[in-house]
């Protein structure tokens, strides 16, 4: 008998990982037959991805307008590959710009869609719930308010827990991680996490690369650019130009680098939940294009951006956002935590109790048992 089609859809790093992980639970489960849209970490776990998320990996209406040829180009080949396999069921994992799209002609075609890793409309354009109650058997959320938000708006919805409790782990002591790439553990060490996407890198390096230049021109202080899943060490050196004494990009190791940082200046996303996670005291920083922060402005529903601050209900960790990002305020607020012992405990202090907001382990697993249900009730045809 031929195995199941079911489509399985994620267009970041993050949302990459979290289905890859998925694809594998799935497969311990069900006899199923997975194809659709990914990056590295879903082709490593099996499944045939159509088209790859770098083609359409973009945030904000600009960095759209310049992407759609090609964001055109692997729609065509995805809606192709769907017509030729027919699936009955869809597994979308966040990103909605795209997949709130697709999930339109899916239903249309009599897929039953299931939204892995909800979106967060309750912070942006919250109406847009409305389009998941329509086009969306089943929603599984990673923040436990998330729940209530869209269980009121219609939504058969199950809060999972945050799939990053099972696998955020450093490997490396503080004194190891320094061993291995040469850094004096007696200085401080600064981590620097730019952001996942290309756009993300030409918005943000250049500040960084000037704060950084700032800061290290003493040589008291250690700065490690670490590399996101996704993106290559190329992309991020060329952006660095020549490295100065005490400046460093590694790869791979982002975890061990945050356990290891004194402080870290984090890009607003998935990577503040990883650094609270290991209690890494950071500094956040997030900016898009102009005409973007503009409609952001005007229909963004909240008023904290990082994610561990909504957790928190509050600012525990400085929000450098849009304008408020520039070199000297990067400076000021990294410089702050680095000379107060007593700053940075407070901080640790504020990011175990967002720890425990994200839920037990085993968020994977919960999420792969109610799909496979759904899954073993589901004929083949």
């Amino acid at each position: 008998m031929a195995r199941m089609p079911v489509l399985i859809s994620a267009g970041e790093a993050s949302g990459d990982m979290y289905a890859a992980r998925l694809a594998v639970a799935l497969r311990q489960r069900t006899d199923i037959d997975l194809f659709g849209m990914g990056g590295v970490k879903m082709r490593e776990a099996g499944v045939d991805t159509i088209v790859d998320s770098a083609e359409v990996g973009v945030l904000g209406v600009v960095e759209i307008v310049r992407k759609l040829p090609a964001l055109r180009r692997a729609w065509r080949r995805l809606i192709s590959e769907i017509e030729r396999r027919r699936p009955t069921l869809a597994i979308l994992t966040d990103f909605p710009a795209f997949h709130l799209r697709l999930s339109r002609v899916l239903r249309r075609k009599h897929v039953r869609n299931v939204y892995f890793v909800c979106p967060q409309f309750w912070a942006w354009r919250p109406w847009r719930v409305r389009l998941v109650k329509r086009r969306f058997v089943r929603g599984l959320c990673i923040f436990p308010f998330e729940e209530d938000f869209y269980r009121q708006a219609g939504v058969q919805m199950d809060w999972i827990g945050h799939p990053l409790v099972d696998s955020v782990h450093a490997s490396l002591t503080r004194e190891a991680f320094a061993q291995r790439y040469g850094l004096n553990p007696r200085l401080p060490i600064v981590a620097v996490l730019p952001g996942s996407r290309p756009s993300e890198l030409a918005h943000h390096m250049p500040l960084l690369v000037a704060a950084v230049a700032q800061m290290s021109s003493e040589g008291q202080r250690q700065f490690v650019f670490a590399v996101a899943p996704g993106l290559t060490q190329a992309q991020l050196e060329t952006h660095l130009g020549a490295l100065a004494p005490g400046v460093m990009v590694v790869e791979n190791v982002t975890y061990e680098l945050l356990g290891a940082a004194d402080v870290a200046i984090v890009s607003s996303g998935t990577a503040t939940i990883e650094a609270a996670l290991l209690g890494a005291p950071m500094v956040v920083v997030y900016r898009v294009a102009p005409f973007t922060a503009w409609v952001v402005r005007h229909l963004a529903r909240t008023r904290l951006f990082a994610m561990v601050n909504v957790l928190a209900g509050k600012e525990v960790v400085p929000e450098l956002i849009q304008d408020a990002f520039t070199p000297v305020r990067v400076v000021r607020e990294t410089e702050r935590l680095l000379g107060s012992e007593q700053d940075r405990a407070a901080m640790r202090g504020e990011l175990a109790k967002v720890r425990e907001k994200l839920g037990p382990p085993g968020a994977i697993d919960r999420a792969a048992d109610i799909i496979a249900e759904m899954i073993r009730n589901q004929p083949l045809a």
